[in-house]
C-alpha cells in the first residue's frame, strides 16, 4: 500500500495542542480558524474510537470538531493514501506555496482535476435553508454572477490545458444552471472544446415542468447525466424536490439520460432515510446510475452544540446504511476513493500514457458497487463476489514489476490469467459477467465494457466536502474538485467554498453585476424566478417515494404501515426485500 506523507509542524506546537488522557496521536497538519482564517497548526487525534481535529487560535481559543466517526474505518481507509500526478502546468506557479491562500492550480497541488466545476449562474428558483450558493436579494453586496459563453470557453481551455493529464470532465453547476436560457448553447460550447463528460447539477424543476422534449434536448447538447439533488423520500425530507423527481426521472427515461441521485446528509435531518434513498434508487435502477451521499459541510458561525446536532460523517453514513438495508451493504463493502488508482496506474503503464487518477485523500470519499439480484430483488455489494483487496495488491505488486523492467505484455497475460481467481461466479449476480467486462475496459480500454457495468450496477458514493471547522491541508492539496473562474484559475473546491471571502464571493463580486443592476437590465426581478410549486398541488406522483418511507421492512416484503394510497394517483406495488 501507498506509504502515508504527512504534514510536519513548522516549530513549536501549542501546549495546548498536547495530548490529553485517553487520547492518541494520529498526524500533524494545518487548518485555519474558523473566525480569522489564519493558519494554524493543528492535530488529528483519536478518542474512543473516533478522529478529532484540535487546534488553538492565539485570538480565538481552541476549535475541536469531529473529523472522522470511526478510528476503525480511518486505519482501513489510511491504508490507500497516495500522492497524485499533480499537474506540470501549474497557474500559480511557485517554488513555496502559502496554502491556502493562493489556490489556482499552484505547483504544490498533488492531484489533477477529476472534475471541473463551472458556475453558470448563482441564481436560483428554490430558496433551500442549508445552502451557502444562491444569490440572496437584498443583502450588502449581492451579485448576479454569469459568466458569457465566451469565458466559459476560454475556462474550459485552460483545463484542457493542464499536464500531464488534460481535463475533460465537467460539471455545469449554479445556482441552478436551468435558469440560463443560453444553456444548450453553452453545453455545446463545452463539449466543442473536447470535454467527454458534461454532468448537469441541478435541482430538476425546469426539466419537470419542460418535460421529455427538455431533458433531449440535454442530451443531444452533450450532458451526460444529471447531478440530481435528492434529500429524502418523503415531503419532510425533501421539501425541495420531493413532488418533482419522479417527472424528472420519467422525462430521462424517455431521453435516455442518466441520473446521479444526490442526497445533503444532514444529521437529525435526514440521516434516518438513507436506506429508503437507496431502495428509491434500487427502484428506478433503469435510469439511477449512482446516489452520491454528501454529508454536510456547516458553514456561519456555528457554538458546539450547534456543530453537534448537525454534524455527520462518511462513517456515521456507512454505519446508518448498513443498519437501515439490514445488513445487506455493511461498512466493510466500502473502499475509499484512492484504493482504485492501482487500476488506473496499471492501464497507465501498459499504455505508456498517463491516464486520469482519483488521488483525492482517503478521508474525503469512499464508495461501493452494488448489483441487483433479479431473483432475490436484494442489491448484492461488489464486495460478496470479487476480492476487492486482493485485487488491488496484485495490480500494485505488477505495477512496481513494469517499473522495475517486466515487459508490459508479461503484466498483462499474468492480469488475463489471475484475473478470474480473484471473482466468485457462484456468487455473481446472473447474467453479470463482471470479469469480460474488466478485462475489456483494462486490454481495449473500452468505453461500452463500462456502459454494460453500469446498467446492471448501482454505485453509491459519499465525498464529504470541508468546511471551517475541519479544514485540513492535507486534504486541500489532494483535492480533484476543482472550480474554473473567469480569470483563468482552477481552484480547488474546499479552498473556493470554504474561504468565500478569498475566492467565491471575491471572484463573483468582480465579475457579476449587483443584484439592482440586473434587474434593470433584465426588465425582472429576481424573485420572479422563483418556483412556484406548480407540481405540488393535488395528489402525488406514484413513484414520489412515500410508499417506501410507510412501509416497514420484513424479511418478506415492505409492509404498509398507513394508507399510504390516500395522497397518491394510483398504488405502487411494494417492493420485495428478502434477507
Amino acid at each position: 500500500m501507498a506509504q502515508l506523507i504527512q504534514i510536519k509542524p513548522r516549530g513549536l506546537i501549542s501546549e495546548k495542542l498536547s495530548l490529553r488522557e485517553g487520547e492518541r496521536l494520529i498526524r500533524y497538519t494545518q487548518s485555519i480558524c474558523p473566525e480569522c482564517n489564519r493558519l494554524l497548526e493543528a492535530i488529528v487525534l483519536e478518542r474512543e474510537n473516533k478522529v478529532f481535529m484540535r487546534k488553538v487560535c492565539p485570538e480565538h481559543g481552541e476549535i475541536e470538531e469531529l473529523y472522522f466517526g470511526s478510528y476503525k474505518m480511518y486505519e482501513r481507509f489510511s491504508a490507500y493514501w497516495k500522492d497524485g500526478k499533480g499537474t506540470l502546468a501549474p497557474n500559480v506557479p511557485m517554488e513555496r506555496c502559502m496554502c491556502p491562500y493562493n489556490c489556482g492550480l499552484c505547483s504544490n497541488h498533488l492531484s489533477h482535476s477529476g472534475l471541473a466545476n463551472i458556475i453558470v449562474t448563482n441564481r436560483c428558483d428554490l430558496t433551500c435553508w442549508y445552502c451557502f450558493f444562491y444569490v440572496k436579494k437584498g443583502l450588502e453586496g449581492a451579485y448576479v454572477y454569469e459568466p458569457t459563453i465566451e469565458q466559459i470557453v476560454e475556462m474550459v481551455r485552460m483545463l484542457r490545458s493542464e499536464r500531464p493529464v488534460p481535463g475533460n470532465s465537467v460539471q455545469i453547476t449554479g445556482g441552478e444552471p436551468t435558469l440560463r436560457e443560453d444553456l444548450i448553447d453553452i453545453i455545446k460550447a463545452i463539449k466543442n472544446e473536447g470535454i467527454d463528460h458534461i454532468q448537469l447539477n441541478t435541482n430538476g424543476i425546469t426539466i419537470a415542468l419542460k418535460g421529455p422534449e427538455y431533458a433531449i434536448a440535454l442530451r443531444k447538447a452533450g450532458v451526460s447525466n444529471l447531478y440530481l439533488s435528492f434529500d429524502g423520500v418523503t415531503p419532510k425530507t425533501n421539501p425541495k424536490n420531493h413532488w418533482e423527481v419522479p417527472y424528472v426521472l420519467d422525462a430521462c427515461r424517455k431521453a435516455g439520460l442518466g441520473v446521479v441521485l444526490v442526497p445533503t446528509v444532514i444529521k437529525s435531518i435526514n440521516d434516518h432515510e438513507l436506506g429508503l434513498i437507496i431502495r428509491f434508487a434500487q427502484r428506478n435502477m433503469d435510469i439511477v446510475r449512482a446516489v452520491n451521499f454528501q454529508p454536510v459541510s456547516l458553514t456561519g458561525r456555528l457554538t458546539k452544540s450547534e456543530r453537534e446536532k448537525y454534524r455527520i460523517t462518511i462513517p456515521d453514513c456507512i454505519k446508518r446504511i448498513e443498519e437501515q438495508t439490514e445488513g445487506e451493504i455493511t461498512e466493510e463493502d466500502w473502499f475509499p476513493v484512492p484504493s482504485c488508482t492501482p487500476l488506473s496506474d496499471f492501464i497507465q503503464f501498459l499504455t505508456k500514457k498517463p491516464k486520469y487518477e482519483l488521488s483525492i485523500h482517503f478521508a474525503c470519499g469512499a464508495g461501493t458497487y452494488v448489483f441487483k439480484d433479479d431473483e432475490t430483488n436484494k442489491l448484492v455489494p461488489i464486495t460478496r463476489f470479487v476480492d476487492i483487496k486482493g485485487l488491488i495488491e496484485f495490480l500494485e505488486e505488477e505495477v512496481e514489476e513494469m517499473k522495475s523492467g517486466r515487459p508490459r505484455l508479461v503484466s498483462l497475460g499474468r492480469f488475463v490469467l489471475k484475473l478470474k481467481s480473484f471473482i466468485d461466479e457462484s456468487k455473481e449476480p446472473k447474467g453479470l459477467k463482471f470479469a469480460e467486462a474488466i478485462a475489456d475496459v483494462v486490454i481495449k480500454h473500452s468505453y461500452e465494457a463500462v456502459g454494460r457495468l453500469q446498467l446492471k450496477s448501482l454505485f453509491l458514493g459519499m465525498m464529504h466536502f470541508q468546511d471551517k471547522y475541519n479544514q485540513d491541508e492535507e486534504r486541500l492539496q489532494r483535492c480533484d474538485i476543482h472550480y474554473l473562474t473567469p480569470d483563468l484559475r482552477i481552484i480547488p473546491f474546499c479552498s473556493f467554498n470554504v474561504i468565500p471571502e478569498f475566492y467565491r464571493d471575491r471572484i463573483q463580486q468582480k465579475y457579476g453585476i449587483p443584484v439592482e443592476e440586473w434587474e434593470r437590465k433584465t426588465g425582472r426581478k429576481l424573485e420572479d424566478g422563483l418556483y412556484r410549486g406548480v407540481l405540488r398541488r393535488g395528489k402525488h406522483h406514484p413513484n414520489c417515494g412515500c410508499d417506501l418511507a410507510n412501509y416497514k421492512v420484513t424479511k418478506e416484503v415492505l409492509q404498509p404501515s398507513c394508507a399510504c394510497s390516500t395522497i397518491h394517483s394510483s398504488k405502487i406495488g411494494a417492493a420485495t426485500v428478502s434477507n
